[in-house]
């Protein structure tokens, strides 16, 4: 015969959980997180001897930041940037998983920081994952509480950010987007034609799905409606509109009946993201290594304002947050941006000003108007 199990283990599925009733507290019912039965009576008796303590001695009990981290996911599921999140806690629990709350501070972060500069990763990067990491401490520390009323942290620590240069936006001249364009694999040359077209957000051109095109039949045309929901939240997290010039219509066009619900796909799967091995393989053969897929947003966002679009119109072509209720529009105001948005698939003369090591680059754009085809054969190539 096997050995008894202590009272209060039930073995779910693979894995022992505790369901217990504890005279002074009530129900204590969590999983063990194992599914050996020694493993998961060690850890009964650490919760009951952390009870006790608790209850009769006001002490605090303990917590892991890994064990801080699992609350936070189930807190936060709905929370917009939870995936960005989730990549900074991956990033972060080799260092600091195992420590308790108590002993996370600057100095415990050294090891992380060190680590995350000799991979070659921004500050900019570095100083959000810390802001994660910032962020469950001070929910620790002010927001969640044990059974006997304590919170889980005393108190949170002073989290320096790192120092480092500001990453500035990067519009491309047109001959530099020749360049990228023409290095660029077919499916990623043609999402970014859009987005430079239409100055979309990365996951804004990745989730494009059809059934978010709405018709204007008084213009013989269509626009996309990006919702804000459950499947789908823009930045703002508002409803918006983003109309198409003729280039992004071409772009559609060619993509329509190819899929049935996405509107972007390779090899008829969903893209999370531009930004990968090709992207970064391209970007170096073209010359430009720090390129970010957002900066092809700056580039649209640049070629309006050097087109003398209005602000108002630029901001709504962007999708920026304002007071005005952006998605109830009229024919006319869908008119008005689809010209305004047209703006930008003329090919003017145009300087692009860069400021590096105190010196302003002049980079002089292509002085020949060539015109709407002549920026649709790059796709061709």
């Amino acid at each position: 015969m096997g050995r008894k199990k202590s009272p209060g283990l039930q073995k779910r599925g693979r894995l022992w959980w505790i369901d217990k009733k504890i005279k002074g507290y009530g129900r204590l019912a969590e999983s063990c997180g194992t599914d050996n039965l020694e493993e998961a009576e060690r850890y009964l008796a650490h919760r009951l001897n952390e009870i006790r303590e608790a209850t009769i001695y006001g002490i605090r009990p303990t917590r892991t930041f890994k064990q801080a981290v699992t609350k936070y996911l189930n807190d936060y599921q709905n929370k917009k940037s939870l995936e960005r999140d989730v990549y900074a806690f991956r990033n972060v629990m080799p260092d600091i998983g195992d420590l308790t709350l108590d002993r996370i501070h600057n100095d415990t972060l050294a090891q992380f920081r060190q680590a995350r500069r000799a991979d070659g990763v921004t500050a900019g990067t570095i100083n959000k994952e810390l802001s994660c990491i910032r962020r469950v401490l001070n929910l620790a520390a002010r927001v969640w509480r044990h059974d006997n009323g304590m919170s889980w942290l005393d108190s949170p620590p002073l989290i320096e950010m790192e120092q480092g240069p500001v990453r500035q936006p990067y519009p491309l001249s047109w001959e530099e987007q020749d360049r990228l364009f023409r290095e660029l694999p077919g499916h990623l040359q043609r999402m970014a034609l859009y987005k430079v077209n239409t100055g979309c957000r990365e996951q804004e051109v990745c989730q494009l799905r059809w059934d978010w095109e709405v018709k204007v039949p008084e213009l013989e045309t269509s626009v996309f409606v990006l919702p804000s929901n459950e499947q789908f939240r823009t930045k703002n997290r508002q409803e918006r509109i983003v109309v198409l010039n003729s280039i992004a219509r071409r772009v559609i066009d060619e993509h329509r009946g190819k899929h049935p619900e996405l509107v972007f796909t390779y090899k008829d799967k969903q893209l999370y993201n531009m930004l990968n091995s090709a992207w970064r393989k391209a970007r170096e053969r073209a010359r430009l290594p720090g390129f970010r897929v957002h900066d092809l947003r700056h580039t649209f966002g640049h070629r309006l304002r050097a087109a003398g679009v209005s602000y108002e119109d630029r901001q709504d072509l962007l999708g920026h947050k304002s007071e005005r209720i952006t998605t109830h529009y009229s024919a006319p105001d869908v008119a008005r941006l689809i010209e305004a948005a047209e703006n930008v698939c003329v090919r003017r003369p145009n300087t692009v000003l860069r400021v590096a090591r105190h010196t302003i680059l002049t980079r002089l754009g292509t002085q020949k108007d060539s015109g709407r085809d002549d920026t649709v054969q790059v796709i061709e190539k």
